[in-house]
């Protein structure tokens, strides 16, 4: 089945315009804004697909001329959930398979974190890349291939101590290595040639990829 992909705009730090370009030329061509992220679409000429949350961070003005042009609202009044958590949901209904979330990093430390925590929070139900600045961000489960470029930065991190990572094609090789998440991670390893092979058991970790290698090379980080 071809997979379905959407990019989410949050009210954070708005992407490079050529960034945003290239994770629409990747196939996150529909692109919805959680909240406030809205705000930065406008100021990007980008006609969302829709806007989602309890729409108090997004600008009046903004809201009426998206509305004017068509643009459905769907506001959720329920606090448990963040408006990039309520977006998710939304499109994991709409049986959406790969979602990149763009300015979901800003002045708030505790937003941040929370949100590298999604990535994590709905790993089960669909594929969440993560982008900040010049960095992709997602999780990795059970065996893993995928291609890179020599001197490419690789960064690896667990989650709990069961979770073992072992790698092939890195300059700092893992054998089974815990790498929990505040005692020890894989920070700043380094891609030996074409292809790196990982094999996560136990668990989940999270991968940290440099987009501008990604970019320049041609790299698949979602296929």
């Amino acid at each position: 089945m071809k997979p379905k992909k959407c990019l989410i705009l949050a009210n954070g730090r708005a992407p490079r315009k050529n960034d945003l370009k290239y994770f629409v030329s990747r196939g996150f061509a529909d692109i919805i804004c959680a909240d406030g992220g809205c705000n930065s679409a406008f100021k990007m000429g980008i006609t969302p697909h829709c806007i989602i949350g309890d729409l108090d961070s997004a600008e009046p003005e903004i809201l009426e001329y998206y509305k004017g042009i068509g643009v459905p609202l769907i506001k959720y009044n329920r606090q448990n959930d963040t408006d990039v958590e309520k977006c998710i949901k939304y499109l994991i209904s709409k049986k959406y398979t790969d979602v990149m979330l763009c300015a979901i990093t800003g002045d708030r430390l505790d937003h941040s974190f929370c949100n590298i925590g999604v990535v994590l929070k709905f790993a089960d139900k669909v594929n969440i890349y993560l982008h900040h600045e010049s960095s992709i961000m997602y999780s990795v489960k059970g065996k893993v291939d995928f291609d890179s470029h020599p001197s490419e930065l690789i960064s690896l991190y667990g989650i709990d101590a069961s979770t073992t990572f072992t790698s092939k094609g890195l300059k700092y090789s893992l054998t089974n290595t815990s790498l929990k998440f505040g005692v020890r991670e894989s920070t700043s390893n380094v891609s030996k040639g074409s292809k790196v092979t990982l094999d996560v058991r136990k668990g989940r970790g999270l991968i940290v990829r440099e987009l501008k290698m990604i970019k320049k090379h041609g790299l698949l980080f979602n296929d």
